[in-house]
């Protein structure tokens, strides 16, 4: 049975959310694999332009003061996205981190994106399950001898959460490995909400989507499935249309996760942090309220154990008034906002494959 180490968010003098970063770090185990100037690699998300709710760039300084004090050289790395944005070039992605508080003088750590320039940097890991034979990873990352994945855990609207796992799964892949992984979710249109705003189509990587008359049309052979219309729409008109079943999508993050640890066994470390949690990912140019009070951050060997108490812990967190969360009583509050996404499906799957475990023991560090 796995360990999680939980630090809850009450904090005095000597004892501030800083100091509990560091202690996690330390009673996790983290400094045990770090060799002496080895690179590793911390796996965080910069947050997209007009984003609010990423993590702030004050924590993950922390870290990388532990990484460095047991002899690593530290990194900030992450993949560009699919989606037109802020971050879908290298260029664009570390002018949106530097913007976004992640520079070198806050941080004091380098931002490599770890598929180069245009996406297209990337080393095939044979991972022989049941969706791919071969994954693409992000080439920074798969090559750094080390790895800490720092999640902001929030809702997402494709797979109900996000944390450790799509992290380093949908995180590290690299652009056309992120369009494998999104292979199954394909917009559809409600005539009668759009107004034909074309907002959708300046977000639109593939220019699948046009105005036709009077009307938005979907090319689908040029969808690449990225979502981003559905969340760009202000009437709503926008849903995603599942040509298979959802936990599809969530079984491909898996195996892309499962390939970027594979070749670091003992050599990877999770920490998921509980804060502000926002009903959506950190990837769309805005952030809703949070539906829960935040919680505390949690600290892991095992990202499945430590996706899968965080889920618990906010599962039974305080919901608050005036959000995406309507029924605020309900057991499971990631279904309650996303009733068409199972997100066990992840955790079921990411144990099958043997990525860790769902069970686990809960240490709290307070």
């Amino acid at each position: 049975m796995a360990e999680v180490y939980f630090a809850g968010m009450r904090a005095s003098h000597g004892t501030s959310m800083l100091d509990k970063v560091a202690d996690l770090f330390d009673k996790t185990g983290f400094t045990t694999f770090i060799g002496d100037d080895e690179f590793i690699a911390l796996k965080v998300h910069f947050g997209e332009r007009m984003n609010t709710a990423f993590l702030s760039p004050i924590y993950i300084r922390e870290i990388v003061k532990k990484v460095k004090a047991a002899g690593g050289r530290p990194f900030l790395t992450d993949a560009n996205t699919l989606y037109v944005g802020g971050r879908s070039n290298a260029v664009d992605h570390t002018v949106t981190a530097i913007r976004n508080g992640f520079g070198y003088a806050t941080v004091e750590a380098p931002i490599i994106i770890a598929d180069g320039l245009n996406g297209k940097e990337y080393v095939e890991v044979d991972v022989g399950l049941k969706h791919f034979e071969k994954v693409k990873i992000a080439s920074a990352a798969y090559h750094a001898d080390g790895m800490i994945a720092v999640s902001h855990f929030k809702g997402h609207e494709v797979t109900g959460f996000g944390g450790a796992i799509k992290n380093i799964g949908m995180g590290l892949g690299c652009r056309s490995g992120k369009q494998m992984m999104h292979a199954d979710v394909h917009p559809t249109i409600d005539d009668e909400k759009c107004i034909t705003c074309e907002k959708c189509t300046e977000w639109c990587a593939s220019h699948a989507l046009k105005l036709v008359g009077e009307r938005i049309e979907i090319d689908y052979d040029k969808c690449v499935g990225c979502g981003e219309c559905i969340v760009t729409c202000p009437q709503q008109a926008m849903a995603i249309s599942w040509d298979s079943p959802v936990e599809k999508v969530q079984e491909r993050i898996v195996e892309y996760a499962y390939g970027a640890v594979k070749d670091k066994k003992g050599k990877c470390a999770f920490l998921n942090f509980m804060i502000n949690i926002t009903p959506d990912c950190d990837c769309w140019p805005y952030s809703d309220a949070a539906f829960v009070a935040d919680v505390g951050i949690a600290a892991s060997l095992d990202p499945v154990a430590l996706d899968t108490a965080c889920a618990d812990l906010v599962n039974k967190a305080q919901a608050i008034d005036n959000t995406a969360l309507a029924e605020k009583s309900a057991p499971d509050k990631f279904r309650a906002i996303h009733p068409a996404v199972d997100w066990d499906a992840q955790l079921r799957y990411a144990e099958e494959v043997g990525l860790g475990s769902r069970e686990y023991t809960l240490v709290d560090i307070d």
